[in-house]
């Protein structure tokens, strides 16, 4: 088995090269502005749109979260140290945590490793995200704005620095608190 999932990952490794290379050369055959508009247009979108089996899950965390959580939209980090990514959206993530401080709660569920996960999945599942990690762990550089009462998602974005989306989210959630 541990052979199998050896040559499994080799499989994914390399598809992931290959896209990123194909992103890459196709990057750099458009304009800047092109290619910041189609990377805001991705990271707008749902990462679990169209197909995909995690769309009906999407909107949710799976039910209310924590007390602890409570009165204040929850920003959700799926992270990992080796991320480019996460180390992307990173700067972005700081600016929102001083601008909101004591506004908003901030949640990372770090995914570096199997033992961060492990101590990870234990947090989620305190803080009533458990559903929301096993959906998304495999998605690093996912923020997810929750409404803590509902657990609905108010938004969710892949590998986005444009600090104003977050923030017309946020400031629509925090109007209706």
């Amino acid at each position: 088995m541990h052979k199998h999932m050896n040559f499994l990952l080799k499989i994914c490794l390399s598809s992931l090269v290959f896209t990123l290379s194909m992103v890459a050369t196709t990057s750099a055959s458009i304009s800047a502005t092109e290619a910041q508009s189609s990377i805001a247009k991705v990271a707008q979108s749902n990462p679990c749109a169209g197909k995909n089996p995690c769309a009906a899950k999407a909107n949710s965390v799976g039910g209310s979260l924590a007390k602890e959580l409570q009165g204040k939209p929850v920003v959700v980090d799926v992270f990992a140290t080796w991320c480019a990514g996460c180390k992307n959206i990173a700067p972005t993530l700081s600016q929102l945590k001083q601008e909101y401080s004591g506004k908003v709660n901030f949640v990372v569920l770090d995914v570096t490793d199997k033992a961060k996960l492990k101590q990870t999945q234990a947090k989620a599942e305190k803080l009533g995200l458990g559903k929301f990690l096993e959906a998304n762990k495999s998605q690093t550089s996912t923020v997810a704005i929750v409404d803590p009462a509902t657990g609905n998602i108010l938004s969710m974005f892949k590998n986005n620095p444009n600090k104003a989306d977050y923030t017309k989210v946020l400031e629509t959630a925090l109007a209706k608190n």
